[in-house]
């Protein structure tokens, strides 16, 4: 049995945290953040919307049920590193394709384990999130210390277009590029709506968007074309959409005014449903601001309460940013729903024109089925629009 290796997590406030590496031999920079979620490590480490970031886990054994494609939210893990208080010896699962040390090391990312999660949470939690520097290597204190503190902060930064797609495309299930779709067994089904017999086509802007949303919306009515983050209002009417979606992403949303234009340039013309990021991107479209939370919301029990019907549902979210409700008053959009653990803007919904967003990942399903039907809502808003009735 090998000896395992040293590694460190250093924070910008000279904090240090000393554990075992697995994963990739690699030194690495980001924010650390922390994750409430008790299973579903693989789709945080393939979320897009976790570019630049060290994710740590706070369930306490991580990696017991291994890695397999077909649960990848993307081709290959997006976060820059990932810290967990046990690595699971074991991998114990029929599905399991490879272990999470062997999954990062492939992919280029260093872990960290045998460390104090719960110290470094109640920091994050105490101090907010924090510039990192996560290393596998031989590196010294100060060092990782230093890069910690070199990174650039993720407020004023564009990470979107390290994500996005370069050439639209129309997203298919059964290629074989998208592995990841749903896995059955044989002989089972799926206990899910049928899918409606009239398909509208949808243009998916791909902000980092997760495959699991394109495949929600495929199972809802919709033919997906998947359009670059870059994509201008013009390109996107030469395909003659239906609607347009807004998908969730990384970064600062104060960072990308090329899209809040794009936004704003299809507001008139379409349905429009944003998610996470692409729920901020609305809010810059329509002259509201967003603002930088102290810790973010990342887990799969974010209770979220609907203004308009009462109902509240519980939610998987990954955000680190917020609309700020004040910079509505004006835009002709209102507050559909509120974040019952701090009252931030989880929805909002436009008073004439036929768009609406949410902050939280409804395609994550941790309800499990809470906030399906909002993609409901989103086909019967284009029917009707294609009627003529809106």
């Amino acid at each position: 049995m090998s000896t395992p290796k040293p590694a460190v997590l250093a924070l910008e406030d000279g904090s240090v945290f000393h554990g075992r590496a697995f994963g990739a031999a690699a030194t690495v920079a980001g924010e650390c953040v922390f994750n409430t979620s008790m299973t579903g490590y693989q789709e945080i480490l393939t979320d897009p919307s976790y570019c630049g970031q060290i994710v740590t886990m706070t369930a306490v054994q991580i990696g017991n049920y291994g890695v397999t494609a077909a649960d990848a939210e993307a081709a290959a893990p997006k976060c820059s590193g990932f810290v967990v208080r046990e690595l699971s010896p074991i991998v114990s699962n029929w599905r399991s394709q490879i272990a999470l040390g062997d999954y990062l090391a492939k992919y280029g990312i260093p872990g960290i384990s045998e460390i104090d999660t719960r110290a470094l949470t109640k920091k994050l939690r105490v101090d907010g999130a924090m510039k990192c520097c996560l290393s596998t290597l031989p590196i010294s204190d100060a060092d990782a210390i230093a890069r910690a503190k070199a990174w650039r902060d993720m407020a004023g930064a564009d990470y979107v277009k390290d994500v996005s797609c370069k050439t639209p495309f129309i997203w298919r299930a059964d290629d074989p590029a998208n592995h990841n779709a749903p896995y059955l067994p044989v002989g089972t089904t799926m206990n899910a709506p049928a899918t409606p017999a009239k398909k509208f086509r949808v243009a998916a802007f791909d902000f980092g968007a997760k495959h699991s949303i394109y495949r929600k919306l495929v199972n809802h009515g919709f033919e997906v074309q998947v359009f670059p983050a870059t994509a201008t209002g013009e390109q996107v009417r030469e395909h003659k959409p239906d609607a347009v979606f807004l998908s969730n992403g990384p970064g600062d949303p104060a960072a990308l005014p090329y899209i809040h234009q794009t936004v704003t340039n299809l507001l008139p013309d379409f349905p429009i449903f944003g998610i996470c990021l692409g729920h901020q991107m609305l809010t810059h479209a329509l002259g509201g601001t967003t603002f930088k939370l102290k810790f973010g919301h990342r887990g799969g029990n974010q209770p979220v309460k609907n203004l308009e019907t009462g109902k509240v549902s519980i939610t998987a979210q990954n955000h680190g940013f917020a609309t700020d409700p004040k910079s509505l008053e004006k835009s002709g959009a209102k507050v559909t729903e509120i974040n019952l653990n701090d009252n931030t803007v989880e929805g909002l919904r436009h008073t004439k024109l036929p768009v609406f967003s949410v902050q939280y990942h409804p395609e994550a399903a941790p309800g499990p089925n809470d906030a399906d039907p909002l993609f409901v809502d989103f086909y019967r808003m284009v029917e009707a629009r294609k009627a003529g009735k809106i």
